[in-house]
């Protein structure tokens, strides 16, 4: 893999940046990115693998492979969906050990927190924080 995760972090600012802080603009490039979001097989959409702390439903699955991550997610709301396909388009296809040091500094670059209000900022935090929890259970296995 050639990008790294700054590289990637830094294409979605570059991204966000082109929308102007405009409101509308912004969910709707969010909801559109949750539509590129990979199918999730519907087996994977367990109890298990729903993320604590959304008031969305949220499914995260981690897979390692080869010493490399590789996840799955899917949400029941469009916003919630293009969130977390954010975040995997950062952390899949890395080490454990790239996925626990990994900082989400783009969440703050392009001020998302203004864009989806609270509950999801603080649903944002459990998937950010669960994608860290398989890297370091997975960590111990490479």
């Amino acid at each position: 893999m050639s990008s790294t995760v700054k590289d990637i972090q830094d294409e979605i600012i570059e991204e966000f940046s082109m929308l102007d802080s405009d409101m509308e603009m912004t969910i709707s490039y969010i909801m559109e990115l949750g539509e590129q979001l990979p199918e999730m097989d519907e087996s994977l959409k367990t109890e298990q693998n729903i993320v604590k702390g959304c008031q969305s439903k949220v499914w995260l699955n981690a897979t390692l492979n080869d010493g490399i991550i590789d996840f799955q997610a899917d949400s029941n709301t469009a916003i919630t969906k293009g969130l977390v396909s954010l975040l995997i388009r950062i952390v899949s296809g890395r080490s454990p050990q790239e996925i626990v040091d990994i900082d989400f500094y783009f969440i703050d670059k392009i001020g998302l927190n203004r864009f989806i209000g609270t509950q999801r900022s603080n649903g944002l935090g459990a998937m950010m924080k669960q994608i860290k929890l398989y890297g370091l259970a997975f960590s111990t296995l490479v």
